[in-house]
């Protein structure tokens, strides 16, 4: 009897550290997939195509990143959205609109809206919720995406954590930590979206996937593509550029 509970024992405590390690483990990768595409700081030009079944859109897009705090988006084209600016400072995000000199902050509930007509949200661009800090990871098990093998997470939400999305779950790259394709449910456990992320290239020294394409699951011939032409990582971006004053004069 004595060495049944022996053995009960030393079982459950495997299995207590078992679970504990592979949320460890989902963490770290998920940490370092977001590291791979973010850097400390990253900069870059690209292009967004919007595909509709009677129409479609292109617009042209720098970014400036800085960690998980800062970030700021510029139009460039088409005319009629040039100019325009999202700010993001901490949990505040800001948009500037030049054709009417105004400056709106978004409320939390505008989040989970299109982004600028996109099949993106305003969060899924500007970022105002983390990955890593308002979700828990649990690791699914192992797939294979584009003949790569890769770890498939599962992301809830923290219940104190005001999200867009009532799950994820993630495709990672066991090699290079590439995010590799994600599928977006809301909090009914509905499938929303699914992203897929092709052409991976080196760019600036790092290998990444250089095209994104968000396709919605009850949308027919509908989808948004988001190509980087160049991005560059690491590179000093002082705290003072993420400000309502630069927002405004950005060109």
């Amino acid at each position: 009897m004595k060495q049944l509970k022996s053995l009960l024992f030393f079982f459950l405590i495997h299995l207590l550290f078992t679970g504990i390690s592979e949320a460890q483990t989902a963490v770290d990768i998920v940490r370092k997939a977001d590291e791979k595409m973010r850097g400390k700081t990253s900069m870059a030009e690209m292009v967004i195509k919007t595909s509709r079944p009677t129409w479609s859109r292109e617009m042209e897009v720098k970014t400036w990143i800085k960690g998980t705090n800062y970030a700021m988006i510029l139009i460039q084209s088409p005319a009629k959205d040039k100019g325009i600016v999202f700010l993001k400072r901490s949990k505040e995000v800001w948009n500037w609109l030049p054709t009417v000199e105004r400056s709106i902050k978004l409320p939390p509930s505008m989040m989970n809206q299109s982004w600028m007509g996109t099949d993106f949200t305003n969060d899924d661009l500007v970022k105002e919720s983390s990955i890593l800090e308002d979700y828990t990871h649990n690791i699914l098990g192992d797939t294979i995406i584009s003949e790569r093998e890769a770890y498939l997470i599962e992301m809830i939400p923290k219940p104190e954590a005001a999200l867009v999305w009532g799950k994820l779950v993630v495709s990672i790259d066991k090699k290079d930590f590439l995010e590799l394709h994600t599928r977006f449910y809301d909090e009914d456990g509905f499938l929303v979206n699914t992203m897929y992320a092709y052409d991976v290239k080196e760019m600036d020294g790092r290998l990444i996937p250089t095209r994104f394409v968000m396709i919605p699951e009850d949308k027919k011939n509908q989808k948004t593509e988001i190509i980087y032409k160049s991005i560059l990582f690491d590179r000093n971006i002082e705290d003072g550029f993420f400000t309502m004053n630069q927002m405004r004069n950005l060109r």
